[in-house]
């Protein structure tokens, strides 16, 4: 038998063992996707570390939509970042400690835990030759690759012991940048033929200001503050996002840290998570080439239609980000990164852009609600806007899901580190109910 038609025909059998009729997922009350009848999470867990508000419970059953809220350790996320961009100062690492102590830092506490983060900045020459060596296509397994190969240069990887925790938190979100810029400049060169340029991090700016030197050299004050906040605003969104999930589920087990910072890689990596983004920016970049009159409500209203019967486009049915999976009426983070990409639009002459794609917005949701007519209260994400802010900031789609890791594994470390010091935890085991009826054994010479 050809391999390729075994292949085939392991192919086609698993299309029948892979069939569950839906009727036995209520049958037996599966909470498919971890999520209640109404949409909701499934309560699995608690923390005292990030809080996603969307909505409020009413007595008696049902859900009321109301704003979006995002809660860091209790502050809320528009004070921290309002506060950061009225001081005009970068707020990345303040968010970063606060997430992992609990607290916020005085100016003291700021200014040493900013030079412990340039510090280690620095990658083991070992993993700067094995980046630039390794063929790789996709940054994300680059950063999982080089996470994993941390493993190595650290005497006590498997120590789960609070202090040491800190310690390895403390060091991968220092490396991120670094291995994301040495990693899309060796990808650039090896792709596209353009110079390898491998820039070392310089202690006197901060991670933002070091990403974009290290990733491209010239950038602009506005350029940097701007990253600056999306890292602040994607640092962190609760324990049930998927990618944190799964840092708390390995985490659970008592893996190692880069292990288990590995797997979330991986979740994030996929396109209904962190990828998203880059749904988005290429959804924007066809509606430009195939919207006529980008003023025109009746023409851009038809085309969302046509979208979401699966007649243009890709054919999904989706426009890609509106709509979340615990904010209704609006994403904070989405809000306050509108107001930044009105700003950055206005300095790099993208205003133009800028009105067209808020208009999308408001279109979308208006045609969303029309044509699905299912009750449910939509609105942009903060996807919707992030890839436009990127581009802006002349940051290619390459790196837009690894800038998502970039901030995130801020929120990684600090659910890992709670997950490994609760009273009494358990591994996490969740239960499959199996559905297939037990069979005979048949020998080999008789099938």
């Amino acid at each position: 038998m050809k391999k390729e038609y075994l292949i085939y025909k392991l192919s086609e059998d698993l299309k029948e063992a892979t069939r569950i009729e839906n009727e036995l997922f209520k049958k037996f009350d599966v909470k498919r996707g971890l999520r209640n009848e109404d949409g909701t999470g499934v309560l699995v867990g608690l923390t005292k570390i990030g809080n996603v508000v969307g909505y409020e419970r009413i007595p008696g059953g049902g859900l009321k939509p109301i704003p979006g809220k995002l809660f860091y350790r209790g502050y809320d996320l528009e004070d921290l970042a309002h506060a950061i961009l009225k001081e005009k100062r970068f707020g990345f690492e303040e968010v970063a400690y606060l997430l992992l102590s609990g607290r916020l830092p005085d100016k003291e506490e700021l200014v040493s835990f900013r030079e412990l983060i340039n510090d280690n900045m620095p990658l083991e020459q070992k993993t700067k030759m094995n980046i630039i060596e390794l063929e790789g296509n996709n940054i994300m397994n680059i950063l999982a690759r080089s996470v994993l190969e941390m493993y190595r240069f650290d005497p006590n990887a498997d120590d789960t012991s609070r202090d040491n925790l800190m310690r390895q938190s403390i060091e991968l979100i220092s490396k991120f940048p670094t291995i994301i810029a040495y990693a899309f400049n060796m990808l650039r060169h090896a792709t596209h033929g353009r110079s390898l340029h491998i820039r070392h991090p310089q202690e006197n700016l901060s991670l933002a200001e070091n990403f974009l030197y290290m990733l491209k050299k010239d950038y602009t004050e506005l350029d940097a503050r701007t990253l600056d906040l999306l890292l602040v605003l994607q640092a962190e969104h609760g324990g049930g996002n998927n990618s944190t999930f799964t840092v708390r589920v390995t985490s659970s087990t008592g893996t190692d840290t880069y292990s288990s910072i590995a797997a979330g890689i991986g979740s994030l990596k996929g396109p209904l998570h962190g990828g998203a983004n880059i749904q988005v920016a290429d959804m924007f970049h066809h509606l430009q080439e195939n919207i006529q009159d980008w003023t025109n409500v009746d023409e851009i209203d038809t085309y969302f239609t046509r979208m979401l019967n699966k007649e243009v486009y890709n054919k999904t049915g989706l426009i890609y980000g509106i709509g979340h999976a615990v904010y209704t009426i609006s994403d904070p983070r989405a809000i306050l990164l509108k107001e930044l990409a009105r700003d950055l639009a206005r300095e790099k002459g993208k205003e133009r852009e800028f009105v067209f794609l808020e208009l999308l917005e408001e279109r979308a949701i208006e045609v969303f609600g029309r044509v699905k007519n299912n009750g449910k209260t939509v609105s942009s994400n903060v996807d919707f806007y992030s890839g436009f802010v990127y581009e802006m900031i002349g940051l290619p789609q390459e790196i837009f899901t690894p800038l998502f890791a970039m901030a995130r594994i801020v929120g990684w470390c600090a659910h890992r580190n709670e997950e490994l010091n609760f009273e009494g935890k358990r591994i996490i085991r969740p239960a499959y109910k199996n559905v297939l009826d037990d069979v005979t054994y048949i020998p080999i010479k008789k099938r």
